[in-house]
């Protein structure tokens, strides 16, 4: 049995809602609120199998996967996977074309360029260029379409070497430049030169009490700072057109915003967050506590954390322990889990279920110009991990023996 990993017209719209701000002489941009139906019109999940990759079963080399921290699809349908260090080893990008068969490796373990030491996630762009995130090298390794490497992007300041941009999304309309978060900001990240150069692009809704989401420096308490259950993520994705589509509240409520950060749209469907009880809280703790005590630090085969680096490493793992111990929490659980957006341009929203169960929750599938199409319902699908052309989905899952296992799928035209 396999296990998940995971950490068009307005007609069926329903009624539209009322403007917020009135344009013209006041300058303020109409932000125009549609409600979407309230009840479900179920999908059905029966898509065709385009290709299976990896497991232990695995018939070439090539497919013995170590860990798939990140993956994406470029505009010809190849999907590159970035199989990074981990206990089993690893540290190369991994091409597959449209129809499972294997084109090509880069990248590599190592200390120069395009060598990885500690890499975390992988950006692709439609016309087949790659960038590695690794946080070690404090840079992204930028290979050419080929898998040639081209060129090291710095970051000016990355703290203790952590991630700090998780989930960047290329922009489809602007070579370089990706779409990120930075504390509760949704940033635009250039990487056209030899320092990457961040640009706010719009602030998300910020709860009572949590303004200062910016990066943290100074001690690692400071660093580490409140942990706090529930709070409403500011989920986003790049929209095909340019701009971005996000959320950053507890309701269900998607915010379209254009290539300058001024939101346009704001679609709704009545679905009321779930209230947390103290026994959410509770098994949430745990959860949290279990998790962080069993994470590993990657390190890369034949190769050990210097005793400066793991003493730090040690502090830091100690002090989140306890700011999870004195963890806060938000008094409802946000509806709104993950958010995505197809090749094509339609929005894929995955509703949160009670915490705590395994299965996922419904996904709501939109069309680009915020009609409801309709949703898979509860337990039937996971949200892919990348979306590609020509309906291709890939689907990250593991094996019985913990083994990566890649599932690409076609979606029908309709949800696509």
């Amino acid at each position: 049995m396999h296990q998940r990993l995971r950490p068009s017209a307005i007609g069926a719209m329903g009624a539209v809602g009322v403007v917020l701000a009135i344009a013209g002489a006041t300058g303020i941009r109409a932000q125009e609120v549609v409600d979407l139906p309230a009840e479900d019109l179920p999908l059905p999940a029966d898509f065709e199998l385009v290709y299976r990759i990896g497991s232990a079963d695995a018939a070439a080399r090539w497919e013995e996967f170590s860990t798939i921290r990140s993956m994406g699809f470029d505009g010809a349908g190849n999907l590159r996977l970035l199989d990074a260090p981990g206990t089993g080893g690893g540290g190369r990008v991994v091409v597959v074309d449209a129809t499972g068969r294997h084109v090509r490796d880069f990248g590599r373990i190592g200390e120069g360029p395009g060598e990885f030491r500690a890499a975390v996630q992988l950006i692709v762009w439609a016309d087949g260029r790659t960038a590695v995130e690794d946080v070690m090298h404090q840079a992204y390794h930028v290979f050419d379409p080929n898998g040639d490497f081209d060129r090291m992007v710095r970051e000016v300041s990355a703290g203790f070497g952590i991630t700090t941009r998780p989930g960047l999304r290329p922009q489809r309309t602007d070579a370089w430049t990706l779409i990120g978060r930075s504390g509760r900001s949704i940033v635009h990240v250039n990487m056209s030169s030899d320092d990457l150069a961040e640009r706010t692009l719009l602030e998300a809704w910020t709860p009572a009490g949590r303004e200062d989401q910016g990066p943290r420096f100074g001690d690692i308490e400071d660093v580490v700072g409140e942990v706090w259950g529930f709070e409403p993520e500011v989920l986003y994705d790049a929209l095909t057109a340019g701009g971005v589509a996000f959320a950053d509240s507890s309701a269900w409520a998607i915010k379209l915003a254009d290539t300058l950060g001024e939101v346009s749209h704001i679609l709704r469907r009545p679905m009321r967050p779930l209230p947390v009880t103290e026994e959410t809280r509770r098994a949430e703790r745990e959860r949290r506590l279990e998790a962080r005590r069993n994470q590993e630090v990657a390190v890369p085969a034949g190769q050990q954390v210097p005793p400066t680096a793991q003493a730090i490493l040690d502090r830091f793992r100690s002090v989140h322990l306890e700011a999870i111990e004195n963890m806060q929490f938000f008094p409802e659980v946000p509806v709104i889990a993950a958010l995505r957006v197809t090749w094509d341009g339609n929005l894929w929203v995955e509703r949160s279920t009670e915490p705590g169960e395994g299965e996922p929750g419904p996904i709501d599938v939109l069309a680009p110009d915020g009609r409801y199409i309709g949703t898979f319902p509860a337990g039937r699908l996971e949200m892919p991990d990348a979306f590609g052309p020509d309906g291709l989905a890939a689907f990250l899952e593991t094996d019985e023996f913990d083994v990566p296992v890649i599932t690409v799928m076609r979606l029908p035209q309709n949800v696509r």
